[in-house]
Order: structure tokens, then C-alpha cells, then sequence
């Protein structure tokens, strides 16, 4: 396991907008790849932290909620509802930045484990909102993007 270094916005923005490839062999490689995500984003004080902001181009995310630590592996967001609550939203990637996204309140996700096992899971609150903002990453979408889409539908 290692600290791997956080790509920042903008210096590495041409990465951060890259899609992410999806994930087909489930090995060490992968399994490292997830241990040092989640050493990374726990040493950065992180709430989650995708592939791509370590320059790697796999569909693979992993999420701290303060009470477990969650792998996903080619995640797709499903379904989902509501409004969260949680207005503020920050990233690893875009240091010293926060605004406020509108995320939804409950989603359902689709993804494979570490060990390729496939799965459907809902997620609601803070773990939604978190999942949410991980996901956009492996698109190449940062929250600020949100934000800006967001200020520009109430302009309308």
C-alpha cells in the first residue's frame, strides 16, 4: 500500500476530464489500485477519491463515509430520488474549493467488488451524495462543473 500523489485542478485538468476505462481483470493490480485509494484518501482526510485523480484511467472509486470504507468497481448509477440536504461539497482535486451542489438524496448502484462479484446496492444521504461526486469523476466531471450548470439553470 502507498500515498499516491492527488492530481490538482487545473495544473492537471487534461487528465481529470479523461472518461475512465472500465475495470476487466480483477488481480493484484486491482486489488493495490483499491488499497492505496483508500490509504490515500484517508491520509488526505478525504471523503472519497477516484482512479482518475491518481492518474489512473480504471472505472474504480472508493468512499469514506466515517463509518465504513466503500470499493466500487465499474460503478453505474441506477435510480435515483430525492434532494440531499448536505449542501457543501469539496474535493481532494480542487484544494481549498467549496461550493454548493444539489446531489440526490437516495441512489442505486450497480458495481462489481474487488473480487468481481456483482452487485445492487441503494445508498442514501451522505454515502449518496459522496457516490454521487465519485462517479462524476470517472466521466471526467469535477463538482465544479455541477455548480456551474446548476448557477446557470437558475439563471434561466
Amino acid at each position: 500500500m502507498a500515498v499516491r500523489r492527488i492530481l490538482t485542478y487545473p495544473k492537471d485538468e487534461e487528465i481529470l476530464r479523461k472518461v475512465s476505462k472500465p475495470v476487466t481483470a480483477f488481480d493484484d493490480h486491482l486489488f493495490e489500485l483499491l488499497s492505496d485509494l483508500n490509504e490515500t484518501m484517508i491520509f488526505y482526510k478525504g471523503a472519497g477519491l477516484s482512479a482518475i485523480q491518481v492518474g489512473v484511467m480504471k472505472r474504480v472509486c472508493v468512499v469514506n463515509t466515517g463509518k465504513r470504507l466503500l470499493e466500487f468497481v465499474n460503478p453505474v448509477i441506477t435510480k435515483q430520488s430525492g434532494v440531499n440536504k448536505i449542501k457543501e461539497e469539496g474535493c481532494l482535486s480542487l484544494p481549498n474549493i467549496w461550493d454548493e451542489v444539489k446531489r440526490p438524496n437516495k441512489v442505486t448502484v450497480e458495481f462489481d467488488d474487488r473480487n468481481g462479484n456483482h452487485k445492487t446496492e441503494e445508498f442514501i444521504g451522505y454515502e449518496a451524495k459522496a457516490i454521487c461526486h465519485e462517479c462524476d469523476h470517472l466521466d471526467g466531471i469535477l463538482f465544479i462543473d455541477r455548480v456551474k450548470q446548476q448557477n446557470k439553470n437558475r439563471t434561466r
